[in-house]
């Protein structure tokens, strides 16, 4: 292979190769080169940049100049951050913007800008992405007529007959006008059509047409003895606006159902950049498509031309039977607001409703997405996109993207709780994480980025161990690389806490920030190993897209307080529990798999068992695929029912009827096709019993697990690894993992530390005992030579009653962020929060004290509870910093005979100091606001503090 063709198109450095800092990310996704053993490790114990964490800039107002542009660039780079996704964003509320002037997006100002930053970017070897457009979903004020986005809504008035109806037609304006969260203020509304038909409906002959009177402004009928609804079917015209466009990107928002516009928007934004200082490539990694937030547009002109074509019936009699009353973010948030239909005409509209869903998917993906992934390919970048939900195919949406993005959330709960009765509790990750990498997984694709650690509830609170906790859970899904949701454009001297937009407080004035490189690290090296494996599953679960379509509409947000199947997410992390990987799969990848020996193949997956979960409808390729995947030996698990329903409302009868005719084949194969009710609770517990029954191997068992335990295995043609998880922030867990033979044998288990780098030989690698810490995250590589010369991994032993504890008062010196230093005495350990001079502090304490050394040495110290960074000083040598899990040290070089002196500096976070500052508008949003009021929290050092 040329040169010029090894870098292009993606083969990775061996060791002694290639540099690889600046060409990395310029790489295409599909497949990279594994390199050679020992550069793997070299490549784990010291990252490339382009594997540390980037971040989202928001450039506040794109009030941004250049000698800040540096300064913010060089803080990041010391900070161990690897690139930034330049990010124009509406200023602030209640922020001081010191009368810096905004530059225009798209200006020469702003190109200008955006050319120092990429260069001074390259020099400090910092990678750029670039957004598309501004805020969300992008627009602009240049973009007229159709070139808008559009929406069908409904507005119904219910009535009971016998009566004379009469009203004017503004009154079914406002009933339908869409509650956006950011309406266009020069929307244009035109009532399309409005008709009568009782409650309930049997057909569409019971409709009564009263359109011809829309001109008059008022409608009038007679209403029949019984129950009725007035629908009235509003067409809006630019009915959204860009949600925090910065100056010269809001405005109307794109339709993205218009290929033409489309394409007019995105060749203006690179056009315009690049006629001024030239090509992008080589400059800007990615340009980035952030979540659509689309909040319901579901129209353009030749729409219901589109839909005659692709699924052969007219949509429009249908159209406004099959909308749902809607709100903010185009949710659903009333799905008995018109009138209830007779079974049979409920089974046409749910399938008439899917149907429109499918269409407006294609739509999206061969007018937005096709160009938008053509657009990029012409200029040199890479696309990068969170190609899911609010329009998109949630798992085929990013399939074609060069890296697809999912995203992760800080909220409260997370790392203290997991239960099953509402999956948004304590999981960082969103349940569309599990799509975007199964997609990825199923194109080949190895570098699957994620929004992490988006923070809104809890942003002063946010502690290193919790950006880890969440930052893991991500991990967990398939997420190779972190983007942190986020870094803000803000002045040194701007006052204090300084332009904050959204995110968690990435500052340099966070307490955290002097250890924000140790997280940096640790993620820098995992997303090293990860992004040169590949994610191993050996299970495809298909979710039931088309009947959640049906039944409620595709989705529009990545936590939906409507969720179908409610427990899909739990079946998957059951089988992450139980020693099984899996992806999610769809129709049209079933329908394009083939079948061999008992797998599904795809791509480079295959799969040997498939569970349907609560799965009504299939296609009738669907299901003969099924039946060849099962006759080849392959396994079916149905949860909950049988398909017994075709998909889409043309041939209904006859195409229902082939589903059924091979399900009743299908169950002839009693040993591989498999019916199972779901459980009410206890998933884990179920899944093993499944596995079990079905003999379905695990490649790896967790003894004595819990919920909060989850594992992942990677492979590629070299190693094979498992990471071990512990998403509890409280509790820690001794299990014991047990490997499978196909990973053991012939291979030495090593176990490789993220913290450190550092790597250790196992003393028993087919029988791992281990105690997981509060956060814990452990990976264990088993590769083809042993490494002689590595330490042999030995687990500390945890205090016991023979351990002694430091029970002398303490002296305490409480260095304040705002700069003050007060002492005290405390007779004993005690959470901050709990000490009424204290409860508002935010900074580092310094806690003092000394011991004697035991009569049997002292080998280590462990700090007991700590909320918070800690670093340990022992007669003055100064050890690292602990930030997460056991706060343990190993002193024994460091202790003397007699009196040893102790000094804990405990670093702490920063939100009920914020609380206090009742005059600074900024801290009182964050913590305060009606939306978002923030707890106290506990602080300091609880100890108790033992030696042993």
């Amino acid at each position: 292979m040329k040169r010029r063709t090894f870098l292009e198109r993606g083969s990775l450095l061996t060791l002694g190769g290639i540099l690889y800092n600046n060409i990395a990310w310029a790489l295409d996704n599909n497949r990279v080169q594994t390199v050679a053993h020992d550069s793997l490790y070299e490549l784990f114990k010291t990252p490339k940049p382009v594997y540390r964490p980037f971040v989202r800039w928001w450039w506040n107002g794109d009030k941004v100049e250049q000698p800040e542009l540096l300064r913010e660039l060089q803080l990041l780079k010391e900070a161990g951050i690897g690139g930034v996704e330049i990010n124009p964003i509406k200023f602030p509320q209640r922020t001081d913007d010191m009368n810096i002037p905004s530059l225009t997006w798209l200006s020469d100002g702003w190109i200008d800008a955006l050319d120092f930053t990429l260069t001074q970017a390259k020099k400090l070897d910092l990678t750029c992405d670039l957004i598309v457009g501004s805020g969300w979903p992008f627009g602009a004020e240049y973009l007229t007529g159709d070139e808008r986005a559009s929406v069908m809504t409904i507005g119904v008035k219910k009535v009971i007959g016998l009566m004379d109806f009469e009203a004017p037609l503004l009154d079914f304006i406002k009933e339908a006008d869409p509650a956006t969260t950011s309406p266009y203020p020069r929307r244009e509304l035109e009532i399309q059509k409005v008709f009568m038909l009782p409650d309930p409906m049997k057909s569409l002959d019971e409709i009564v047409d009263l359109s011809d009177q829309i001109p008059s402004g008022f409608i009038k009928t007679k209403v029949p003895r019984g129950n009725y609804a007035i629908y009235a079917l509003l067409k809006t015209n630019a009915f959204l606006e860009v949600i925090n466009g910065a100056p010269g990107a809001n405005g109307p928002v794109l339709n993205h159902y218009n290929k033409a516009a489309v394409e007019k928007y995105l060749n203006h934004m690179t056009d315009t950049i690049q006629r001024r200082i030239g090509p992008l490539k080589g400059r800007v990694r990615a340009l980035f498509v952030d979540s659509l937030e689309l909040e319901g547009a579901n129209w353009t002109p030749d729409m219901a031309a589109e839909f005659q074509k692709r699924r052969g019936y007219d949509l429009m009699p249908y159209l406004p039977l099959i909308l749902f009353k809607t709100g903010g973010m185009g949710n659903v948030y009333d799905y008995n607001y018109g009138v209830q239909f007779s079974p049979e005409f409920q089974d046409t509209i749910e399938r008439v409703r899917c149907d429109f869903d499918r269409t407006k998917i294609e739509l999206l993906k061969e007018r937005f997405v096709d160009s938008f992934e053509e657009l990029c390919k012409k200029n040199g970048l890479l696309s990068r996109a969170q190609a899911y939900g609010r329009g998109y195919h949630p798992l085929e949406g990013s399939m074609g993207m060069d890296i697809p993005e999912g995203e992760t959330w800080i909220k409260y709960g997370v790392g203290e709780e997991m239960p099953e009765t509402d999956y948004r509790i304590g999981r960082g990750y969103s349940m569309v994480n599990k799509f975007v990498s199964s997609g990825a997984h199923l194109a080949g694709k190895r570098v699957i980025s994620c929004e992490e650690c988006t923070n809104t509830d809890m942003v002063f609170n946010a502690s290193l161990e919790t950006l880890k906790l969440a930052s893991d859970q991500s991990l967990i899904t398939g997420i190779t690389h972190s983007v942190y949701h986020g870094f803000n454009y803000s002045p040194k001297n701007a006052p204090f806490p300084g332009w904050i937009r959204y995110g968690n407080f990435m500052n340099e004035r966070n307490t955290y920030w002097p250890f924000f490189k140790l997280i940096n690290d640790y993620k820098a090296r995992i997303s090293a190993l990860l992004q040169h494996a590949d994610f191993f599953a050996d299970i495809a679960i298909l979710p039931p897209l088309y009947d959640a379509w049906a039944k409620f509409g595709a989705g529009n947000e990545p936590f939906p307080s409507l969720t179908y199947p409610t427990n899909l997410s739990l079946i998957w992390e059951a089988i992450h529990q139980n020693g099984n990987g899996c992806d999610y799969i769809s129709d049209n990848i079933i329908n394009q798999a083939t079948v061999e020996n008992g797998f599904l193949h795809y791509g480079p997956r295959k799969y040997h068992t498939l569970f349907l979960v609560q799965v009504e409808s299939l296609q009738p390729v669907t299901a003969n695929k099924l039946l060849q995947f099962v006759q080849s030996g392959g396994r079916v698990v149905c949860v909950q029912n049988v398909p017994d329903r075709s998909v889409g409302k043309s041939n209904a009868i006859e195409q229902t009827g082939l589903v059924r005719k091979i399900m009743e084949e299908l169950k002839t194969f009693s040993d591989r096709f498999i019916f199972e009710k779901a459980p009410q609770e206890n998933y884990p517990e179920w899944y093993k019993q499944v596995q079990a029954k079905y003999h379905i191997p695990a490649y790896v068992t967790i003894e004595k697990g819990n919920r909060f335990i989850q594992q992942v295995r990677y492979t590629n043609e070299t190693v094979d690894m498992l990471l071990i998880f512990n998403s509890s922030i409280s509790n820690s867990t001794a299990v014991t993992i047990n490997p499978g033979a196909d990973q053991y044998q012939n291979t030495f288990g090593h176990y490789w530390d993220a913290v450190t780098g550092q790597l250790y030989q196992l003393e028993n690698d087919r029988k791992i005992s281990l105690t997981l810490y509060p956060a814990d995250m452990r990976i264990f590589v088993f590769e083809k030579t042993k490494r002689k010369k590595a330490p042999v991994y030995v687990e500390v032993p945890a205090v016991n009653d023979q351990s002694s504890i430091i029970s002398t008062p303490w002296k305490a010196e409480f260095r304040h962020i705002d700069g003050s230093v007060k002492e005290a005495v405390l007779p004993a350990l005690k959470d901050l929060k709990d000490l009424p001079d204290h409860e508002s502090f935010a900074g580092t304490v310094i806690y003092r004290n000394s011991f004697v050394k035991g009569q049997a040495g002292t080998n280590y110290i462990d700090l007991g509870e700590v909320l918070g960074i800690a670093q340990l000083t022992i007669n003055g040598k100064k050890l690292d910093a602990r930030w997460f899990g056991r706060y343990l040290y190993e002193v024994k070089p460091f202790i003397k005979a007699g009196e040893n002196s102790i000094e804990i500096a405990v670093t702490t976070t920063m939100g009920n100091y914020m609380k206090s500052l009742k005059d600074n508008p900024v801290a009182q949003y964050w913590t305060n606001g009606k939306r978002k009021p923030q707890p106290m929290r506990s602080m300091g050092l609880i100890g108790p503090v033992t030696y042993f």
